[in-house]
This record gives C-alpha cells, sequence and structure tokens, in this order.
C-alpha cells in the first residue's frame, strides 16, 4: 500500500485531502509545514509527498532536495503558469491548482505512484549492485528470451523503437536495457512520463523556451530533448501525448531538430527516441487521436513486453526476489511461500503485471505472524480459474470421475455452470454447495476456501449467489 505524506498549513484543506486519500486505499501522514515534516518523519519512507507551495517557514518545493527520489507534486491555491514552470524546474514531478478537483487529485496521484512503482519493481527487478550496475532483467521463458534477443540487436542502432505492452510489464526497464547495451551507453537517458505532465507545459518541458514566450516564462530554458542530446529520450506513455506536441516530435523525428518555444531558430539534436504505451496507437490513430505519421515514424522497431500471466516459468523466480527484497525493507526475517500459495500465483491471471505480484507480496508480507506466506495472505481472486478443480476435487472426494466442463454452458464471465460429473450429475454449483453444507460445521470459512482453492471474497461471493447462509457460531 503507497504510503504519501501531505504537508499542508490549512487545517481543513488537510483533512478534506487525507480523507479522499485513505478512502482511496493510500495510508497517509500529514503536517503543516516543510519543518514539521522532517521532524516527525523520514521523508525517504513516503512513496509519494503532495505539498502546498506557499507555507510557513519555507516553500514547498524545498521538500524537492530533502525527499531525496520521492516524487513532490506541488499544490497551490496561486494558480499561474509561472509558479508551475518554477515548480517544475525545481524538480516537481507534478502541479495541481486549489481548489482541486477530486477526480483530477486521484488521477495525478495514480499516474504519479504508477510510474513510479514501474520503474522500480520489476519482472526486471533493476538491481544495479547485481550485473556491474547495469539492469538486469529476469526471465527464461521462451518469450522473455525472444525479448532479450530483440534488445540485443536492436541496441546495436540508432533505430527508434516502441515498446508495447500492458501496465506494470516493466517497459522502462526494457528502454534502459537498450540504451545500456547502445553506442549511447555514456551519455544521458532522459525518461518523461508524458501522462504525468500537465497538458499545457508538455511543450516547454520536451522543447524548452525562450524568454517572454509565455506568461510567466521569465527566463529562457532548454527542453528535455536538449538535455538527452547524444544520448537516449525515453518517452513512456507517448499515446498521452497531446496532437500538438505530437506534430513538434513528428518534425524532430523527420529533421533531427527541435524549436524551442517561443524561437524561430531550429537546434540540431542527435537524440535517439524510444517510446512505449500501454493503448493500441494503431487504434488511436483510425479515432483520430493519435498522429498517423507519427504513429509510422515511431513503429520502426516494436518490441513487446509480455504480460505476466505469460511467463509462468518467471513467477516464481520474480516473486522470491520480490520477497526478499520486501523483507529487507520492512525490516522482517525471512519468508517463504507456502506450497499452495507457490501453487496459487502460478494459475493467477496477474491483471496488473509484476506490479500487482510486488503489491500482493508487500501485502502478504506486512500481514504474516509465521515464516510461511499463505494463499489467503496474497489476497489473490482464483475463482474463474478453479471452479475445474473444485470440480475435479469433489468428484474425487467421493467416488466420480470429473466431467469434461467444456460442454457445459458459460456464464457472461466465461464461467461453467452446467458442467456435471460422469456419476453424480451434479453441476459446479452443486458440487460448490453440497461441499459447503457438508463441510461447514467442521471447517472455518478459511478452511473451506482453501480446500476449494478459492478466495475468503469468493466463498462470501459465491455463498451469496447461491444462497449458502453462513451457519452462526454458537
Amino acid at each position: 500500500m503507497s504510503q504519501i505524506l501531505i504537508v499542508e498549513d490549512e487545517p481543513i484543506i488537510r483533512s478534506a485531502l487525507r480523507k479522499l486519500l485513505e478512502k482511496n486505499d493510500y495510508q497517509v501522514a500529514d503536517a503543516g509545514s516543510v519543518d514539521e515534516a522532517e521532524q516527525q518523519y523520514k521523508l525517504d519512507q513516503f512513496n509519494l509527498i503532495i505539498s502546498d507551495l506557499r507555507l510557513p517557514g519555507a516553500p514547498g518545493t524545498d521538500l524537492i532536495n530533502k525527499a531525496g527520489s520521492v516524487p513532490v507534486l506541488i499544490m497551490t491555491s496561486y494558480a499561474s503558469l509561472r509558479s508551475a514552470v518554477d515548480a517544475m524546474k525545481l524538480g516537481a514531478v507534478d502541479y495541481i491548482a486549489k481548489p482541486f478537483d477530486h477526480d483530477e487529485m486521484l488521477n495525478s496521484v495514480q499516474n504519479i505512484l504508477s510510474h513510479r512503482q514501474t520503474a522500480a519493481s520489476v519482472q526486471e527487478l533493476s538491481d544495479n549492485q547485481a550485473n556491474n550496475g547495469k539492469t538486469e532483467i529476469i526471465g527464461s521463458c521462451q518469450p522473455m528470451q525472444e525479448l532479450f534477443r530483440r534488445i540485443e540487436k536492436v541496441a546495436r542502432t540508432d533505430a527508434t523503437v516502441l515498446i508495447q505492452g500492458e501496465s506494470g510489464t516493466g517497459k522502462e526497464l526494457a528502454a534502459r536495457a537498450i540504451h545500456e547495451q547502445s553506442a549511447r551507453a555514456h551519455s544521458p537517458m532522459i525518461s518523461v512520463n508524458c501522462a504525468a505532465i500537465p497538458e499545457t507545459l508538455i511543450e516547454s518541458e520536451l522543447f524548452g523556451h525562450e524568454k517572454g514566450a509565455f506568461t510567466g516564462a521569465t527566463s529562457g530554458r532548454s527542453g528535455l530533448i536538449e538535455a538527452a542530446d547524444g544520448g537516449t529520450l525515453f518517452l513512456d506513455e507517448i499515446g498521452e501525448l497531446p496532437l500538438e506536441a505530437q506534430a513538434r516530435l513528428l518534425r524532430f523525428l523527420q529533421e533531427g531538430e527541435i524549436r524551442r518555444v517561443g524561437s524561430v531558430q531550429p537546434k540540431q539534436v542527435d537524440v535517439r527516441l524510444i517510446a512505449a504505451t500501454h493503448r493500441n496507437l494503431k487504434q488511436l490513430a483510425k479515432q483520430g487521436e493519435f498522429r498517423e505519421d507519427l504513429y509510422y515514424r515511431l513503429y520502426v522497431m516494436e518490441l513487446r513486453m509480455p504480460p505476466l500471466r505469460e511467463r509462468s516459468d518467471d513467477i516464481i523466480e520474480i516473486a522470491s526476489r520480490l520477497l526478499a527484497r520486501s523483507c529487507r525493507r520492512l525490516g522482517r526475517e525471512s519468508l517463504k511461500f507456502s506450497p499452495a500459495s507457490l501453487d496459487v500465483m502460478r494459475r493467477y491471471r496477474w491483471p496488473g503485471n509484476v506490479r500487482e505480484l510486488e503489491n500482493a507480496i508487500e501485502r502478504a508480507v506486512i500481514l504474516a505472524d509465521d515464516d510461511q506466506i499463505s494463499p489467503e495472505l496474497l489476497g489473490l481472486d482464483l475463482e474463474p480459474d478453479t471452479l475445474a478443480d473444485i470440480e475435479k476435487r469433489y468428484a474425487v472426494q467421493h467416488g466420480g470421475t470429473a466431467a469434461d466442463s467444456s460442454g457445459g454452458e458459460t456464464t457472461d464471465e466465461g464461467e461453467p455452470d452446467t458442467a456435471t460429473s460422469g456419476q453424480t450429475g451434479l453441476s459446479l454449483d452443486d458440487y460448490f454447495q453440497r461441499f459447503v453444507l457438508e463441510n461447514q460445521d467442521q471447517m472455518s470459512e478459511t478452511e473451506l476456501a482453501k480446500k476449494l482453492g478459492v478466495s475468503r471474497k469468493c466463498l462470501w461471493e459465491r455463498r451469496q449467489k447461491l444462497g449458502i447462509p453462513r451457519k452462526p457460531r454458537k
């Protein structure tokens, strides 16, 4: 669970923001000033700091350097482009004006945390002390081996690369691996999350601006593309780039030159571009939401990050690394997965990929009372994948043979409702209902769920669906 620090001197705003974040499952601490925040907390323990710009004693932007690698989101009631630009120049990860919209705040927080978790975590598990400081990517399955081969080939060139994959699959660390294996490895790699920069600032951030180009531009500044000159520019979530910025980016790719906002003179730059997205750019282009000519400029070399559900051979190795790391970070002695947990992790679909795996393991480490991680602690909903197993287990326990469930009808979710046992003629729902009714006097809800291969949440939902009341405790 992500930990957020709010630094705000107005008690009403601080309290309202805290309630909003806690309602959305974030752990929240707060302080009324920069000094108070430093005295009460270790700033590097947080995943995000949200601070007002104007505070008693010192401005909120002072937290940017004090917090080290922790991102700082600046908010202010003095909503002006100048204060936004100044905050971003000092290193703020984003800027939001008060009074803020709740959805806008939550979206900004989610984008910042998602980007940070992906870069820090995963299936790549970047361990800079291993592999001579190079990005380490874990994977022995065939899709990952193919990815490694493509990375090695494309790294030798200056070709533009488009990395596609679901959220949480580690697109940024694949980009970093390309950079580290290229001839540009000793030059900077600049990473930009296009979804985390306000639309009004994105062109200035990428291309720079001249003094007086807009209100608040009191001096000229170079952009992130210039900062990457001689090296690599990584544009994450490029599908979120506004159309105006897309036009400028296309010219940069075609001509190898940029022009600062407010300038008439172009400047030549030598930058290798790697872009990434979890969205279907081709479909966006058809809908007019992404420039088709830019799409084809990006689509020189494509890399596909395989989702975790296609990497069953790697899941346990990745989970073991994440478990060891969570234990170190949380000050726990070494824990291990139970055999049932290993089985659950192999069969789960992992819609959130390695990021979801990391969160599940961290939650389990926090909740564990002994030296083992059980399936219940992981909190994974396996119902759609285990109904066939329920049928088989029940049939075996009662001397029957489970029938092939493929002939049964399915619900909208694709779960078989009418698959039957060859000897008993019972549906899966019948199996479930009979097993629960026959065993609930002797078993707890946790034991019932474990025997059925589902979570307690699944068991409760199934009870509601089938009308199986939970027997009251005496």
